[in-house]
């Protein structure tokens, strides 16, 4: 059975050498203008606008694929910026849980945009392309069988020509020529149909592939740019923390003077029943016409109720002290939640 196989292999080969021979013997010939070329410039319009469309795709392709690894890239390097901040972030300063989750709804942001990149816009490109190689198989293919065709062509018409007719070698170049015409007509029937198809889906398939790509830019860019807001309100309110404890320390260092350092500065135009300040940390919306409006910043100057009777707990009066020092008027004081300052 071994020597069997051995010989239809060898058979095979044979032939396959014997048809490489054949077309390499009638493209000489019709280069030489000794044998006609069936030629279809139609066809060879739609071949040349599938290598165009081929390229183009695997150019996408390309292009898509170094864009998803930079955005990867970048994903790894946002990490590496949001790691070396929390490790730096210190448990005591404003927004240490917020500073977390910050980075927690970034890395995943990144994580969903390289993921949609894949999913929408890549994988839509590498279906289109992936029927590429077996049309251009099929084109090759034609293209032989083409040169098949031409040949028995060729060799039928020699032998009808010559001088001593054998009509049984004429029977069977005819036999050969209809069936080697058959093979090529079923290739280049399917291949006029399919071309002009796939010519006109790439224009589907740019706007899927761009359309999706730039939603999803949208969005990630619309998230991160919250996400970047956030992240400067958090540094912002841990600046004004800093700016207060200083303050406070600055305060804290004034009580410590000798008494007359203190009575010779402007004590004396503080409201009567005076008893610390403090500094807004919040900002509150007064509610009613007894309550101050507060904004992050502004320093209150706290003084004793009229009637103790009428304290809340957790509230405290007192003046404003920007419209204090301007009017001095004692009807511009009010209540303010305590919690809302910090004492300086």
């Amino acid at each position: 059975m071994a020597e069997i196989g051995k010989g239809v292999t060898a058979g095979k080969l044979a032939i396959n050498v014997q048809k490489r021979l054949t077309r390499a013997q009638e493209k000489v010939l019709q280069k030489l203008g000794k044998a006609d070329e069936t030629r279809d410039v139609a066809f060879e319009e739609m071949v040349s606008k599938f290598t165009k469309q081929m390229g183009e795709g695997t150019k996408l392709q390309k292009d898509l694929k170094a864009y998803q690894a930079a955005v990867k890239t970048m994903h790894e390097a946002s990490r590496r910026l949001q790691d070396c901040l929390a490790d730096m972030y210190e448990p005591d300063w404003f927004g240490k849980e917020e500073m977390d989750t910050l980075a927690e709804d970034t890395d995943t942001l990144w994580l969903d945009y390289h993921q949609n990149i894949t999913d929408k816009s890549l994988l839509s490109v590498d279906t289109y392309l992936a029927q590429f190689p077996d049309i251009k198989a099929r084109i090759a293919k034609r293209d032989r069988k083409m040169v098949d065709f031409d040949s028995a062509r060729h060799h039928f018409a020699s032998l009808q020509k010559g001088k001593k007719k054998d009509e049984a070698k004429i029977a069977k170049a005819e036999e050969e020529l209809g069936r080697a015409q058959r093979i090529f007509e079923e290739l280049n029937v399917e291949l006029q149909d399919e071309l002009p198809v796939l010519w006109d889906s790439r224009v589907g398939v740019y706007v899927n592939a761009f359309q999706s790509l730039a939603g999803h830019q949208e969005k990630f860019h619309r998230e991160m740019g919250k996400l970047t807001q956030n992240l400067n309100d958090i540094m912002t309110k841990l600046e004004e923390q800093k700016e207060l404890n200083e303050e406070v320390n600055h305060s804290d260092s004034a009580s410590s003077a000798p008494k007359s350092a203190v009575t010779n500065g402007s004590d004396g135009e503080l409201p009567p029943g005076f008893i610390y300040k403090v500094k807004a940390v919040h900002e509150y919306a007064a509610t009613d016409g007894d309550e101050l409006e507060l904004k992050i910043g502004d320093t209150v100057l706290v003084v004793a109720f009229d009637n103790p009777d009428e304290q809340d707990d957790g509230w405290l009066m007192g003046f404003l002290e920007s419209s204090w020092l301007q009017n001095k008027d004692l009807s511009t004081k009010g209540v303010f939640p305590e919690n809302f300052t910090q004492k300086i």
